[in-house]
């Protein structure tokens, strides 16, 4: 059956592979990058078994590693591959040469996993003999790229180690914001481990008036987009407000749907996403990528959308979380 933890494999296998690269080239510190961010994904059971047990050293050598990412990149800014005027000619005439072919390779990732998650409900499919049920989106995911990955080299008509030299130069160019959602997601479930979310709770408490369930949604919601805001990541928000005010405030004392409740506050803390350059993979990533004179330049074409997003999305919670 295929486990969430074979998808990290592959993900480590890729980092591995981008780091050997950037060994042959003497990038030492691209290479260290992502070896440091290749070993939980490869030995990450191993090391969650481990501290379960009671042994002290693998957090502690985890704890290691993140400030060995946060070294690596201040001192990887700026070191991204600069490609030739052959390569940058090669690479355009193709572009021209296969059009809007380019696009199946991209497209067949959400089309896969949709077609993954859909399948596994149908019973006669037997999909969930073969993936985890548990962790079926994200293992889907993992399987749509690696068939999206078959499928550009079939399209394109490139050897297989393209890629890995394309990939290493993507993860290159991006840099030391390809872990920050990974960061930020922890992070947030340690600030709910610490007591962040109760110290919410007790704020919110002081501050609004409990018994108005319509204040407690409005709290919940900007206080999801304040939050996102400030770590960059919704999935980082969410364990803080959904402990300090949404199951304590609203599931358990308003009654509200804590499942609709769940997949409308995750929206709304996107409208966070789309306005603060803490979302770095997000609204600082796409800067780099088109290199836009303007740094901001995303986030400047995002906050209407967002503005309007927010607003429609606490109209829609204030009236199907409660029904």
């Amino acid at each position: 059956m295929l486990t969430l933890s074979h998808v990290f494999l592959l993900i480590g296998a890729l980092l591995i592979g981008a780091a050997v690269l950037n060994v042959l080239e003497r990038r030492w510190l691209n290479a260290a990058l992502w070896i440091v961010l290749a070993a939980p994904c490869l030995v990450g059971d191993q090391i969650l078994a481990a501290t379960k047990a009671g042994t002290k050293w693998p957090a502690q050598v985890m704890g290691g590693g993140v400030i060995a990412l946060a070294v690596l990149a201040s001192l990887t800014r700026g070191r991204t591959l600069v490609d030739s005027a052959e390569q940058t000619s090669a690479r355009e005439a193709s572009a021209a040469r296969l059009g809007n072919w380019l696009f199946v390779p991209a497209l067949a990732i959400p089309g896969i996993t949709f077609l993954l998650v859909l399948g596994a409900r149908i019973g006669p499919l037997h999909l969930t003999d073969l993936i985890e049920p548990k962790q079926l989106p994200l293992i889907s995911l993992g399987i749509a790229a690696t068939i999206a990955m078959i499928l550009s080299v079939v399209v394109t008509r490139a050897r297989p180690v393209h890629g890995l030299t394309e990939g290493r130069r993507l993860l290159d160019t991006i840099g030391w914001p390809v872990a920050l959602p990974l960061l930020l997601a922890t992070l947030g479930v340690v600030f709910a481990d610490t007591g962040v979310g109760k110290a919410i709770a007790a704020l919110v408490s002081a501050v609004i008036p409990t018994d108005s369930a319509i204040a407690c949604l409005l709290a919940f919601g900007l206080g999801m987009v304040a939050f996102t805001a400030i770590m960059g990541n919704a999935f980082a928000a969410f364990p803080v407000m959904m402990s300090g005010i949404g199951l304590p405030l609203l599931v358990k004392l308003h009654g509200a749907n804590a499942a609709a409740l769940g997949a409308m506050g995750m929206l709304t803390g996107y409208c966070g996403t789309l306005v603060t350059p803490m979302a770095a993979n997000f609204n600082i990533v796409p800067v780099l990528l088109l290199e836009l004179r303007d740094h901001y330049a995303v986030i400047r074409a995002q906050w209407p959308t967002a503005l309007a997003l927010l607003i429609a999305n606490l109209i829609l919670m204030s009236v199907l979380v409660f029904r």
